[in-house]
């Protein structure tokens, strides 16, 4: 019985490899220094799982940016825009990160390629970018150079590519008129060398992810998966494809399933319909000779393996199937985990003995083929010391709070809605808060320097009090509201100075909360986010934001707004607790920033917001699921956010998401102005705003804060304009994309003058 893994985190256990890169962009490294490094971490990467048991090793999950970036660079969909700096002899790395951030120097002005949630995780990638009869060849090596790196170093490894099916499918055509499944059979072409190249280096298994299998296809897409699979069949009949999906069930495609060619079926047990692995059991897989590969360690959240329900899943495949058809597995790749536990020295022994990171997950694949072949005595007394820890959390008094059970429970209706309808609300704040027309703004961070992070990490090591750490950090925020009120801002911000992650913030001030010292996982590029440990019930004792909301607004006549983080977004982005309803655990956190709230409205502060960028990538991959999803996550939001009087104007923000599906969703929240990421689409994401005639207010993104680059004033023009054909004027707030945090100040400033000056022209050709 084999067992492998689907993919390992590439960040380094420590971040090492986000160091590297933007210590590269900073110009301290060269490109080789990079490289080491690069080749450190994915020989690190390889052997800890090679000395861990694991039978096939992933080759070509790494990444200095993002996988499927990698692809689109492999198989040379580089857009037209960059081709000015290939002709300029800019190496493929750098012509790579101005694909990722966008490139702005004396002779060079290119924007990034756009950006989206991976599926419903909160990791992004890079969207490819598709034309008519576009031509694909190969143009970077990079999954073959590190398979030879792998078998160099004695790897038994399986390389990893994302199907050309499903790479199409998670691309953009940026031309109308054509259907980028057309482009199939040119990608195809590319996928036969780069295959062709790898059997020649001895590769024998080849793990093919097509995730879309998960998800609702149309019989076009269906075609497509189909064509990609018997073509690799066909052209490389002695290797043994893995086709491997993840996050949900494959039920609804099991028909497809089961007629494509290839040696082995990866499924994620750990999501998805209970029923799953029966179906599969008792469908047409059960006569075929296909290999049924287990994912039952689960790569998406940090609770230590139920070892006893999976054995018993293990051995339901082993009957239908026998042993030599069924693989234990990760049930996706290890990216959304953090590194190791090991490295955790603050954790209490209880909360740490329930919990498992990449590192542990690797072990827990390998015991797991152990037990349901022929376990030693030494795995028998882990598989005890396994049903000791479930059941110790399982009992523990620390999870379970009758107060905060009793209140959940008896929610009313009327805790959902606001006084008065939007409508009503618009007029008493128009009056109430004076603003003028296109009003600005920023969605809430501010660059935090090393010297603000430094701050931070000496206060924590006790060598900063708390009086002098407050002393800096008001010194800061005052810097702040100054710059806003010089650069002409009409709604300010405190900056945040005082905040670490928008989720681990709150998180930290909640209890039924734990948190690592290193459980950084990767949100994008060098973005790493610590997600917080939501174990127990949920419950805030005390104001959160309150003291550095007042003291900002006690700094200038503007308005400063308060700064929540919604309750769907800490449930997304938290290793959530899984003994009771996602729904429960929301309702309990949007309590919580309810009361938070309502103190901020008592204190004075007359705008308040509560980011909700997590709405989208909360929604079920099956579309059967969404309205009962979407039910309860906008109940959340308007849970938290309905506690105020009409007066008081409620933002929210949301990023990265296509909104035409969930439209009315957005609606229901009922959030007097909503901000969202546009700039990248150049305003097209307004479309479903428009067509849906959105009544409330909106700030579409005007410039794109995850590249360096600053735009013009002729640009932010532009996209406002752009903007006006989608929206009435009257309901247009002018903001950057997103928070300022992973930007750098000079940057930041040259930003937010282009973007005020740029208002002020729109307001003068209006008032003209």
């Amino acid at each position: 019985m084999k067992n492998h893994t689907l993919g390992y985190p590439r960040i380094g256990a420590k971040r090492e490899l986000k160091k590297a890169i933007e210590s590269y962009w900073a110009k301290n490294h060269a490109e080789e220094a990079l490289d080491i490094i690069a080749k450190n971490i994915r020989k690190q990467n390889w052997e800890k799982q090679q000395q861990a048991g694991v039978d096939l090793i992933p080759v070509n999950d790494f990444s200095y940016y993002d996988q499927v970036l990698d692809l689109c660079v492999t198989v040379g969909a580089v857009p037209q825009r960059y081709q000015e700096l290939i002709d300029s002899n800019f190496s493929e790395l750098e012509v790579y990160f101005a694909m990722a951030r966008g490139l702005q120097t004396e002779n060079h002005d290119i924007t990034a390629m756009e950006m989206t949630k991976w599926f419903d995780t909160n990791y992004h990638y890079i969207v490819p970018e598709f034309v008519q009869n576009q031509k694909f060849k190969l143009f970077s090596k990079k999954v073959i150079n590190e398979y030879k790196e792998a078998i160099a170093l004695g790897i038994d490894a399986k390389p990893v590519l994302i199907s050309p099916a499903s790479f199409l499918l998670l691309g953009k055509e940026k031309e109308k008129g054509f259907d980028k499944l057309d482009l199939l059979d040119n990608l195809l072409a590319v996928y036969k060398q780069i295959i062709g190249k790898l059997q020649n280096l001895g590769a024998t298994y080849i793990q093919i992810d097509e995730p879309f299998l998960a998800l609702n296809l149309s019989e076009n897409e269906k075609l497509a998966i189909h064509k990609t699979h018997t073509f690799l069949r066909k052209e490389f009949p002695l290797i043994n494809f893995i086709t491997a999906t993840y996050f949900d069930d494959v039920l609804e495609n099991l028909e497809l399933i089961n007629t494509l060619p290839g040696a082995v079926l990866h499924i994620d047990v750990t999501r998805g319909d209970e029923t799953q692995l029966g179906q599969i059991l008792q469908s047409e897989f059960k006569n075929q000779s296909k290999i049924l590969s287990l994912g039952l360690v689960d790569g998406r959240n940090i609770w230590k393996n139920d070892f006893t329900k999976s054995i018993a899943k293990i051995n339901k495949a082993k009957e239908v199937l026998g042993a030599d058809r069924v693989w234990i597995a990760t049930s996706s790749s290890l990216l959304h985990v953090p590194v190791d536990l090991e490295n955790e020295q603050k954790l209490d022994a209880e909360l740490k003995s329930w919990l498992s990171f990449a590192a542990q997950k690797l072990d827990e694949v390998v015991l797991l083929s152990k037990l349901t072949t022929h376990p030693t005595h030494k795995d028998l007394l882990q598989f005890d010391e396994n049903k000791q820890a479930i059941q110790e959390r399982r009992e523990s008094e620390r999870i379970h709070k009758f107060k905060v059970k009793n209140r959940e429970s008896f929610i009313k209706e009327t805790d959902f809605n606001r006084v008065s309808a939007f409508k009503t609300r618009k007029e008493l704040q128009k009056k109430a808060l004076n603003l003028p027309l296109y009003p600005t703004t920023t969605i809430g961070s501010f660059p935090q320097t090393p010297e603000v992070r430094s701050w931070r990490a000496q206060y924590k090591k006790g060598s900063l009090s708390i009086q002098e750490y407050n002393q800096l950090l008001e010194k800061e925020t005052r810097e702040s509201i100054d710059f806003q009120e010089q650069v002409g801002l009409d709604v300010l911000v405190h900056g945040e100075f005082e905040r670490n992650d928008m989720v681990e913030y709150f998180g930290e001030q909640l209890e039924g909360f734990a948190f690592t010292q290193f459980g950084w996982v990767q949100s994008y590029g060098t973005r790493c986010v610590k997600p917080p440990i939501i174990f127990g019930d949920v419950e805030r004792l005390q104001p959160m934001t309150l003291e550095w909301t007042v003291f900002a607004q006690q700094l200038t006549n503007k308005y400063v707004k308060g700064m929540l983080t919604g309750p769907v977004t800490i449930l997304q982005w938290s290793f959530v607790r899984d003994d009771q309803p996602r729904q429960t655990t929301c309702n309990q956190i949007a309590l919580a920033i309810r009361d938070e709230v309502v103190d901020l409205e008592r204190a004075g502060i007359k705008i308040i917001q509560i980011d909700e960028p997590a709405i989208r990538e909360g929604l079920p991959l099956k579309r059967a699921q969404w309205n009962t999803y979407l039910n309860w996550a906008v109940n959340a939001f308007k849970l938290s956010a309905s506690g105020v009087k009409d007066e008081t104007q409620i933002h929210t923000h949301m990023c990265y998401s296509e909104f035409n599906d969930i439209i009315e969703s957005i609606a229901n929240m009922d959030a007097d102005v909503i901000t969202i990421e546009c700039s990248r689409s150049q305003m097209e994401l307004l479309d479903a705003f428009a067509a849906f005639k959105y009544p409330n207010e909106i700030g579409p993104g005007v410039y794109d804060i995850h590249s360096p680059r600053v735009p013009s004033v002729a640009e932010v023009v532009d996209l406002i304009e752009k903007a006006e054909k989608y929206i009435p004027q009257e309901n247009i707030w002018i903001n950057p994309d997103c928070g300022l945090k992973t930007r750098k100040w000079p940057e930041t400033k040259k930003a937010l003058e282009v973007m005020v000056n740029a208002t002020q022209q729109i307001r003068n050709k209006v008032l003209a």
